[in-house]
């Protein structure tokens, strides 16, 4: 027996049926939410706020924009081929373990899982720099870190609630924050002035260091492109879906990413832009006069930054769940209620707050762009082991994993893929890396616990 979803012109059409003794409140995604949690963790706080980040680097930050963005539709399809021979939830850490073994796999669920929550901390700052422009609040770092907190812990709520109300958070929010976009993506053409867009290479570090370094801060705008994958276990359908939701959800954010930038560049002069806190609200109101314009904008950032913090929590509890279930991470981040993995949802908010203090605390000045480079070099660990993956099955003559048809795209779209994650550690920084490499080499110490204790239960 089934519980049939209701009629076709709602919210719950994009869910699937829900087997009996399954919580009413857990739901399988369909095509547009899949598509949904991809777009709205891709576009979340980082175009909000990178416009404003990359600005010091020059014009040339668009060219690394382009570049970056053919490197994530290689890496989506790359995914959503993957996604076709393991339609399972956990995506990277999924495909690094079956190609690799036990080791792999943890690397790429502890490296996924870092981001996660590393991320979320970023999206809460960049959240507190929109809720500045309705509610002053930087003048008070109390204030501060209690809005950055509380942005992080109403999504949690959500979660915990089930996946039936994130579903649902999720197309509300991607909606919305399509508005403020494609108001200055399309719009903001309209206004645009060469004069503000400065030079092309305004850092001093020269061509190609500047094009590593802004892209490297860039790719936290693409961050997200795997996550359909990470949750192909809550996707109806997942060895079509998956794959669809990937690309098309990427590609549409790529067009509104790269429109909407340019734009903000033209709108906003190069002096103004790098100091801003709200890039998206002081290009709204350069178009129309005034601030009733940002306000308006800030309102829908907000929302937007809130659905992706959504999103987030909920890719940084799928990881950890499905590396639980096979021994590598603890048992209890395998507990799920409501179609949740609830205890890795608490553990992910909880070490994002207390990250969101400690860098509010040491002191929050350049608080993103330090998270986000951190993030930078986490990420391309999974992405780098999921690539390598394709490339294993594409090179070891497994013919019942291989597309022959497909061989040669397959192949190119992998080098393409894989020499994209490596150009994004290059440009991350010494000091992101340097981080990066603590937080990998303390998995490497769980990992030990985790394999001794599995062996002993065998």
């Amino acid at each position: 027996m089934t519980i049939t979803v209701p009629p076709r012109d709602t919210i719950n059409d994009t869910i699937a049926t829900v087997p009996e003794g399954q919580s009413k409140h857990a739901r399988r995604f369909g095509l547009p939410v899949a598509t949904a949690l991809v777009m709205g963790n891709i576009i979340g706080g980082g175009i909000f706020l990178l416009p404003a980040s990359v600005a010091p680097f020059g014009t040339i930050s668009l060219v690394a924009f382009a570049v970056l963005t053919v490197g994530a539709i290689a890496l989506a399809l790359v995914f959503g081929r993957l996604a076709e021979r393991h339609p399972r939830t956990g995506g990277p850490y999924v495909y690094a373990r079956e190609a690799f073994g036990d080791f792999a796999g943890f690397l790429a669920a502890w490296s996924y899982w870092i981001t996660a929550w590393v991320s979320n901390a970023a999206l809460a700052v960049a959240a507190v720099g929109y809720l500045d422009v309705l509610v002053p609040l930087h003048d008070s770092k109390p204030a501060t870190i209690g809005a950055a907190l509380l942005l992080q812990w109403l999504p949690a709520l959500a979660n915990l609630a089930g996946t039936r109300y994130v579903g649902a958070v999720q197309l509300v929010a991607t909606v919305m924050k399509f508005v403020p976009l494609l108001l200055v993506a399309v719009g903001g053409l309209f206004f645009f002035d060469a004069d503000n867009l400065g030079p092309f290479e305004a850092s001093g570090t020269g061509t190609v260091g500047a094009l590593s370094a802004s892209a490297a801060i860039l790719l936290f705008s693409y961050l997200g492109v795997e996550s359909a994958a990470v949750s192909a276990g809550e996707v109806r359908d997942p060895q079509r879906n998956v794959g669809r939701a990937t690309i098309l959800g990427t590609a549409g954010a790529a067009v509104i990413y790269l429109l909407g930038t340019l734009a903000v560049f033209g709108l906003v002069s190069h002096d103004r832009l790098g100091e801003s806190t709200a890039p998206f609200s002081d290009a709204v109101n350069a178009m129309f006069g005034g601030a009733w314009g940002g306000t308006a904008v800030a309102c829908m950032a907000l929302v937007s930054m809130v659905g992706a913090l959504n999103g987030w929590t909920l890719l940084s509890a799928q990881t950890p769940y499905a590396a639980a279930k096979d021994g590598l991470f603890p048992a209890v981040f395998a507990r799920k209620r409501r179609g949740v993995p609830t205890v890795g949802v608490l553990v992910t908010v909880v070490l994002a707050s207390l990250l969101t203090v400690y860098n509010y605390t040491v002191g929050s000045e350049g608080v993103f762009e330090v998270l986000v480079l951190v993030t930078t070099f986490t990420a391309t660990v999974p992405y780098l082991l999921s690539t390598a993956a394709q490339i294993h099955y594409l090179a070891s003559g497994q013919a019942h994993r291989v597309n022959r048809a497909r061989l040669v795209r397959d192949g190119v779209l992998a080098a393409v893929a894989a020499g994209f994650s490596l150009w994004l550690v290059a440009g991350s920084g010494y000091a992101a890396v340097y981080q990066g490499v603590l937080f990998l080499f303390a998995g490497v110490l769980v990992y030990a616990w985790m394999s001794a204790r599995k062996a002993d239960a065998a």
